[in-house]
């Protein structure tokens, strides 16, 4: 029981790991998150993770901001080394006016929030490396299940005192915590 709980805990924080990485644009975490064969499939991106980052990047760094909130997550073991999970996801994105990839949110000529609601559906395997084993995400589907655009109001946060937003670099709070994922 003990190995299995240990298991699930791996597995959730990988999935944490990975909206972290794309809220914080910490691209260099992605290769601790998926295997080098790993694929990956949401709406237009599809294909190899190293694909699926270099397209997310064009998604993602355009966007003022992007929030990932994660809902509950399901596992379902199959033997000792795969696992299926689904987890409920709510990503945020502030779309500036300009946006340029709009098969994915219409340049609406002003600046918005897309909300997306949605799940990660996820094929994990543990595969044996220099530690031993280690769970990563072998297959990533998208899906959605709703999205809607909202107006925005009050999202210029430059006059708060330094250190009280979030930053997508090494400023960010949360730096510490993500260390081992980055490889450093």
């Amino acid at each position: 029981m003990s190995a299995r709980l240990e298991d699930r805990a791996a597995i959730t924080e990988v999935i944490a790991a990975y909206a972290h990485a794309i809220d914080r644009r910490r691209w260099d975490m992605m290769p601790q998150l998926f295997h080098d064969d790993a694929t990956f499939g949401f709406g237009i991106i599809q294909g190899d993770w190293r694909g699926f980052v270099e397209q997310a990047k064009g998604v993602i760094d355009p966007c003022l901001i992007t929030q990932h909130q994660l809902g509950q997550t399901l596992i379902g073991f199959e033997g000792e080394d795969i696992a299926h999970c689904e987890t409920y996801m709510t990503a945020m994105h502030t779309v500036p006016a300009g946006y340029p990839t709009t098969e994915v949110f219409p340049d609406k000529g002003k600046t918005y929030s897309a909300v997306i609601a949605g799940r990660y559906v996820d094929r994990f395997e543990k595969r044996a490396n220099k530690h031993g084993g280690e769970w990563r995400i072998a297959h990533r589907s998208g899906i959605y299940d709703w999205r809607e655009y909202r107006e925005l109001e009050g999202i210029d946060l430059s006059e708060l005192p330094e250190g009280s937003c979030g930053y997508h670099d090494d400023r960010d709070p949360s730096t510490p915590a993500v260390t081992r994922w980055r490889g450093s």
